[in-house]
């Protein structure tokens, strides 16, 4: 196991173990996270232990252009109901979902909280907000480097919420030419919109190809149309 000195340098991916774990140690500033998506690695611990840094393969991830809408998200997006927004409110959307994974151990400790936050300030990490009637009812943040977009958390306080903010970032992506959505761990959810998973050598060409684009960092103001 490599630990990690106070330079923001990280050991090849291929050298982590069988469930993915690469590096402890280190810090949470902006150029070591930064350094760790460009690899694609990301931290990933508790409370009680320290940084522990991650590169998990098979890795799935979504290409925008192959995204599936299921027949019931076709359903609910003609309702008309929801509306989506990007970085109006990405402290908001954070914190909501660091407190609903209270109960069960959250990993988003006030120290990640915070770099996410600094990351968010410097243009890398970006949040999507779905809103109903004008409240905040989900959303989703992530790491957008060159034209890959690593996903971190969501939440919801209603039904489809997440799902409804899921299909509007992946629309964005799509409409701005980015090459993916690295959604680090497999889940129901992302396998339902077409999220694949891939090994470790063609991640890395995939990830090689994406940063070779300049980084998108103003998302503001930006939208998407929920017609279909």
């Amino acid at each position: 196991m490599f630990y990690l000195n106070s330079k923001p340098i990280f050991p090849p991916i291929e050298f982590a173990d069988k469930d993915g774990l690469l590096a402890i140690g280190g810090d949470l500033s902006p150029e070591r996270l930064i350094s760790a998506y460009s690899m694609g690695i990301f931290p990933w611990y508790e409370k009680d232990t320290p940084i522990l840094w991650w590169a998990p393969f098979p890795r799935p991830v979504i290409f925008p252009s192959e995204f599936h809408i299921s027949k019931s998200l076709k359903k609910i997006l003609k309702k008309n109901i929801f509306s989506i927004s990007f970085d109006a409110n990405f402290f908001e959307v954070i914190f909501s979902c660091a407190e609903l994974r209270k109960e069960q151990g959250t990993w988003l400790v006030p120290e990640m909280i915070e770099a996410y936050s600094n990351l968010h300030k410097l243009g890398y990490a970006h949040s999507v907000e779905v809103w109903k009637d004008g409240k905040l009812v989900g959303g989703l943040y992530g790491v957008s480097i060159g034209r890959a977009f690593f996903g971190e958390s969501m939440f919801h306080l209603v039904d489809n919420a997440s799902k409804v903010g899921l299909w509007g970032l992946l629309k964005f992506l799509q409409k701005n030419d980015f090459i993916f959505l690295d959604c680090q761990q497999s889940s129901p959810h992302v396998l339902r919109f077409g999220a694949k998973e891939i090994g470790r050598d063609e991640y890395k060409k995939l990830l090689k190809h994406a940063l070779s684009y300049p980084t998108l960092f103003c998302w503001q103001n930006k939208s998407v149309e929920l017609g279909l």
